[in-house]
């Protein structure tokens, strides 16, 4: 089907979920999360398939297993694109993640050899400042306090250095747009925004080849 944006009911969904974020609750409003939630989602991630590839919704059971938070529910729907981008939708409105959030130990190298070098880092450096021209903002994950082993403190790209992941990232507060085509437009205007950051990741660093834990 086609994707009209979520309906109000869907916020409403996400505020109450905040509030009573129980099981009783989940069960009680079930039928609201599958009709006016997941299934907008799912018919996004059709329309975008053939730009972007298929698409993954998440799963809305939290991991409690390590965390102090035993909340059954994520207060969010959130989606993967196998090509690249994440979207998200909450209480809070409409977001759109692009890049790499985590590196693993043998993508991290291959980063911050990237970064360092000089073509390459140059090479990086215009893609950001391109990408945050068109409206994305570019931000780094877990940086280090100092500078990684050897790589000297005063590299001229030693921000980026000290970063362990790199995803551009853009924000929409909830108005009345999240229910129109105006949705679908914004998504795709980051994604293909974004995509020189994915395309600089993925050919400079790629997939991890670390057997999975």
């Amino acid at each position: 089907m086609t994707f009209h944006g979520w309906p109000a009911e869907a916020l409403e969904f996400y505020e109450h979920l905040e509030a009573d974020n129980s099981r009783t609750f989940w069960d009680a409003h079930r039928r609201t999360y599958e009709e006016h939630v997941r299934a907008p989602m799912a018919d996004l991630l059709d329309e975008l398939e053939d730009e972007f590839g298929p698409g993954k919704i998440f799963r809305p059971n939290r991991d409690v297993r390590f965390s102090a938070d035993k909340s059954p529910y994520k207060t969010h729907i959130g989606a993967h694109l196998r090509a690249g981008g994440y979207i998200q939708l909450s209480a809070d409105g409409l977001a759109c993640g692009n890049g790499m959030y985590q590196l693993a130990a043998d993508q991290l190298a291959r980063y911050r050899a990237a970064v360092a070098e000089d073509i390459t880092g140059a090479e990086l450096e215009r893609v950001i400042a391109g990408v945050e021209r068109a409206g994305p903002g570019v931000h780094g994950r877990d940086a280090l306090k100092t500078a990684p082993r050897g790589y000297p403190k005063d590299h001229p790209r030693i921000e980026l250095l000290r970063y362990k992941g790199l995803v551009a990232w853009q924000e929409w507060e909830p108005a009345a747009w999240l229910g129109t085509r105006t949705a679908v437009r914004r998504i795709t205007g980051f994604l293909r925004a974004s995509q020189p950051l994915r395309d600089w990741l993925d050919h400079h660093v790629g997939p991890s080849e670390l057997p999975e834990r």
